[in-house]
């Protein structure tokens, strides 16, 4: 039955694709710009392409088409809409619920729409010589002012839904806002004047810790040390701290659409997420055995997909082995399951897995293809260290990277007890700012427990 079903989806997106001139895959590629990486977007030579990458990044699959509706509605080409067992209208339905195209995007594709050659090249005149990244939305107006008067509505109309969704336009067009994405821009000569995140809310915000122990063929021996220690310190922090443990991977995703539609938020300063589990390259697995993209997680708290946390940072970590060698040595296990070939057969480098959105810390346990090290009585190197450090810094003042920084170094000192094995955890970032926790007033958890 699900061969059949796989089949007539495969069919219904061959036919789709049959119908897509060049110039609508262009503007497909234009559109999904914001949800899958420039790089893979640059050997797209069909629509065909663009379905398989957005399959790749779990976007779109046999149950769930609506993306694909949403794209082909966005495009104009309103009558493939039926392929898909959709209408026009009921794709403007559900759009606020499901929509994933960001407003700014949509805003440029209708200004393209309606800009003529000879609009173009007044608009490539004024423009020449440099783009400034952050005033784009003002420099539009100006030259839309110029050139074309009537297309200052269309930058109304988004002004006005991104105000009310409390979105600001540097996080829905990310590629004119960072300085690398997800990648480490050079920070150090600015950081003298650079402000912080606003962190004095009447809630410091939650933090969710996924902690998987039990799989079908393994148990993770040690992690609910891992848990018990990120949920003391994290309450220590002002943290509200959720912890879930044995997720399949169906019950995490559910699990971050939940939290993305949660109201709370609104009054948040920020969203930690902190997954303990088995993984492969870019992903982690579900008890179940089957893998979750790290990408997809994050991207349910961008700012087009959860207004409330805006411009708010969400710092996610997680320990899990992003390789697929199986390294045991005396009390010492791997974040790794048996590779599943058939399941994940392409490298995810770390720039990838981060969405391409300001406001994002994402901090690995180790680099892209190896493994991370769990002692079975103590608990994760990385988390250990993570632990520590926090309470070490955060009471001194240190913004989050200099405390990762900090990890990195005491992970790299350690080794296992064959003498031969080492370990180095990685973050990305698209901080604008620094991220500091306020000083708490009680004593670290590791003064208030024995034996942390």
């Amino acid at each position: 039955m699900e061969d059949d079903v796989s089949l007539k989806f495969h069919q219904q997106l061959l036919l789709i694709s049959e119908n897509l001139v060049t110039e609508d895959v262009a503007a497909l590629k234009f559109l999904c710009t914001d949800l899958l990486h420039h790089r893979k977007l640059e050997g797209v030579k069909s629509a065909l392409d663009i379905f398989k990458l957005l399959m790749a990044q779990e976007y779109l699959n046999a149950e769930d088409t609506f993306l694909l509706a949403e794209l082909l509605y966005r495009i104009k080409c309103h009558s493939l809409l039926e392929k898909l067992g959709y209408t026009k209208e009921k794709v403007q339905e559900r759009l606020h619920e499901k929509g994933r195209v960001s407003p700014y995007r949509q805003m440029l594709y209708e200004l393209s729409e309606n800009i003529t050659n000879e609009m173009l090249k007044e608009i490539i005149f004024l423009l020449q010589g440099h783009l400034p990244k952050r005033w784009i939305t003002l420099i539009l107006e100006d030259v839309c002012v110029t050139v074309s008067p009537d297309l200052l509505e269309t930058i109304k109309c988004y002004k006005k839904a991104k105000d009310n969704k409390a979105a600001n336009f540097t996080q829905a067009f990310p590629e004119l806002n960072l300085e690398l994405r997800g990648e480490f821009s050079n920070v150090e000569n600015e950081s003298k004047n650079m402000t912080s995140y606003k962190m004095d809310g009447p809630h410091r915000g939650f933090c969710l810790i996924i902690n998987n122990v039990n799989f079908n063929s393994s148990q993770r021996k040690g992690s609910c040390k891992d848990a018990e220690q990120l949920e003391r310190v994290f309450t220590w922090l002002g943290l509200d701290v959720r912890t879930y443990t044995d997720l399949t991977s169906g019950d995490i995703r559910s699990l971050m659409q939940t939290w993305q539609h949660s109201q709370d938020h609104k009054d948040r300063n920020c969203f930690v997420c902190c997954i303990l589990s088995h993984g492969e390259s870019g992903a982690i697995y579900g008890t179940d055995e089957k893998l979750v993209l790290i990408r997809t997680l994050m991207s349910h708290f961008t700012a087009s997909q959860c207004p409330h946390l805006a411009a708010k940072p969400k710092l996610f970590f997680i320990q899990a082995c992003q390789g697929n060698k199986i390294q045991r040595p005396v009390y010492v296990d791997t974040d790794a399951q048996t590779p599943d070939l058939s399941s994940m057969q392409e490298s995810f480098p770390l720039f990838e897995s981060i969405p391409e959105e300001a406001d994002f810390l994402l901090s690995m346990a180790t680099v892209d293809g190896y493994v991370s090290f769990r002692h079975i009585e103590e608990g994760t190197w990385y988390i250990q260290a993570l632990c520590s450090k926090l309470q070490l810094l955060v009471p001194r003042g240190e913004d989050i990277l200099s405390i990762l920084t900090q990890v990195n170094e005491d992970v790299a000192r350690r080794v296992s007890p064959s003498g031969t094995k080492k370990q180095m955890p990685q973050p990305a970032y698209t901080f604008r700012r620094k991220f500091i926790f306020p000083i708490p007033t009680a004593p670290p958890p590791s003064e208030q427990h024995q034996g942390f």
